[in-house]
């Protein structure tokens, strides 16, 4: 029964991984996981999960958010954007997220994950630009900030994805090891 406890762990740590791809709190989602997994599987028992384990997963979530939201700030920030322009980039990057592994779907496997990531920054440059020209900015100056908001997603994006693979990684070795 204990490994099919811990195959079910690991589904839902990749599908929360893999959430992150949209713009979804996936690392949260991990976080959670392996919480009820703790505290359903007693330390001790083959294939268990201490709640140290559960502490460093939570702070590399927590890391992982910080990561993408520093990211996304300064993206905007940088080239002098107002709050309404990151907000609409942040609106923008999810829609785009989604509509991005929908567009990336013919391409096996890596095609909806680079779809992704292309879109959501996209989106984040359009939600960006929307936000500043609203604001009675001019063209330019909404593409600088759009620009901004496009690289400052992209790595902040890519940053919570290499956290959310460092909590699945730290799960899965806790698991084997303990």
């Amino acid at each position: 029964m204990g490994i099919a406890w811990a195959i079910v762990l690991v589904l839902v740590l990749l599908i929360g991984w893999a959430s992150n791809l949209f713009g979804l709190p996936g690392n949260w989602l991990n976080v959670a996981a392996a919480a009820v997994y703790a505290f359903l599987i007693p330390a001790g028992q083959r294939l268990s999960m201490g709640w140290l384990v559960v502490a460093v997963i939570l702070v590399l979530a927590i890391l992982g958010e910080l990561i993408e939201w520093i990211a996304g700030a300064l993206g905007v920030a940088k080239t002098g954007g107002s709050r309404r322009g990151a907000v609409l980039a942040l609106v923008g990057s999810m829609i785009g997220g989604i509509v991005g592994a929908f567009v990336g779907i013919p391409i096996p496997l890596v095609g909806p994950v680079i779809g992704i990531l292309l879109f959501a920054s996209l989106g984040a440059l359009v939600g960006a630009v929307i936000g500043e020209k609203s604001k009675g900015q001019d063209w330019s100056a909404s593409f600088q900030v759009g620009h901004g908001a496009f690289w400052g997603r992209l790595m902040g994006t890519l940053g919570k994805i290499l956290f959310g693979l460092f909590i699945v990684a730290v799960a899965v070795a806790a698991l084997l090891l303990e």
